[in-house]
């Protein structure tokens, strides 16, 4: 079994936990870092994959750069690829960049947190973040925790 393979099964692990009633919620950059870097958020981080939470691709991608300038390229995609196994890592297919577009197209936050908006209004999710563009938004059905609080 390839490498992908074992992280599809692992996701669709995850998928299946929500599936079975727990609260699920969608983590950006901000909260993959809180945890990668052992800020106080990451202990709600860390519950919050325990209980299956969802993250885009884009975020994790977002994650990975700034994760690279601190611990180098081989270490962040090391460190990375591990936080997507424990997660569902959702990918950007063109239904949800058309979503994170008109996002944008509002203005006010990176390209980037677009799909994590994107991600919790399409799951229903709360989004666990404690970055003040996002936090700063009203978006009629999006819950925000604020991981900074």
């Amino acid at each position: 079994m390839g490498r992908g393979e074992t992280q599809g099964a692992r996701a669709r692990g995850a998928k299946r936990q929500g599936a079975r009633g727990l609260a699920r919620s969608v983590l950006d950059a901000w909260a993959v870092l809180a945890l990668l870097r052992g800020e106080p958020a990451r202990l709600r981080v860390r519950a919050a994959i325990e209980r299956g939470a969802i993250c885009s691709w884009i975020n994790l991608g977002e994650a990975l750069y700034k994760q690279a300038r601190e611990a180098g390229w081989d270490r962040a995609v090391q460190v990375i690829d591990a936080f997507a196994a424990n997660v569902t890592a959702e990918p950007a297919d063109a239904e949800m960049v058309r979503a994170a577009a008109a996002i944008k197209a509002d203005g006010g936050v990176s390209y980037a947190d677009c799909f994590a908006i994107a991600t919790a209004e399409r799951h229903r999710a709360p989004l666990l973040t404690g970055d003040p563009e996002i936090l700063s938004l009203s978006r009629p059905g999006l819950k925000l925790v604020d991981l900074g609080a």
